[in-house]
């Protein structure tokens, strides 16, 4: 019985993984908008932070950008 309770959740926890596909673009979605309104520390830390847990991922190419344009902008 233990054995299929954790087959189970095995399985659960690699779905739930699969599906977030979207890799850290609300994330991004919310640092573009500190961003915006001229909250720059937050807006760069979460740009480090989509980077740092996505890397290679389109979003983390996006936030490098950013950051690169942002560190220009000092």
């Amino acid at each position: 019985m233990n054995k299929y309770i954790l087959i189970l959740l095995f399985i659960c926890c690699t779905t739930l993984t699969a599906c977030s596909g979207d890799q850290g673009g609300q994330q991004l979605e919310i640092a573009q908008f500190e961003e915006k309104q001229n909250n720059r520390e937050h807006a760069v830390k979460l740009y480090e932070e989509v980077v740092s847990k996505y890397p290679g991922s389109p979003n983390a190419k996006i936030a490098q950008e950013r950051l690169n344009a942002l560190k220009m902008d000092k």
